[in-house]
């Protein structure tokens, strides 16, 4: 008989996402790095702990997590999120997203 190889859950589970999608934190503890702001005594940590989410802008490059941090920091609130992209949005679609913001 030959041994098999052990499965890895993360080359398991929905081979249809992306690896890097697969890999995403999903908790803010998970997220490495930015600890002066997502520690529990970092502001963001504390908005969170407070379940009372202020304005905030999240600005860096392409691909270094800021759009999975705001979605974290929704979650952690119990908020909605919905992801939109300044460079490929029109109008329509953020009039569909404001309605849907309305409608909850």
């Amino acid at each position: 008989m030959e041994p098999t190889e052990p499965t890895l859950p993360l080359f398991d589970e929905e081979p249809t996402r992306p690896l890097a999608d697969r890999l995403r934190p999903t908790r803010l503890e998970d997220v490495v790095g930015q600890e002066h702001l997502l520690s529990p005594d970092a502001p963001l940590g504390r908005m969170v702990a407070q379940q009372r989410l202020g304005s905030a802008i999240l600005w860096g490059p392409p691909g270094v997590g800021k759009t999975t941090i705001a979605r974290l920091l929704a979650d952690g609130c119990n908020l909605a999120f919905e992801p939109v992209s300044a460079t490929f949005s029109g109008v329509a679609e953020l009039r569909k997203v404001f309605a849907a913001a309305r409608s909850r």
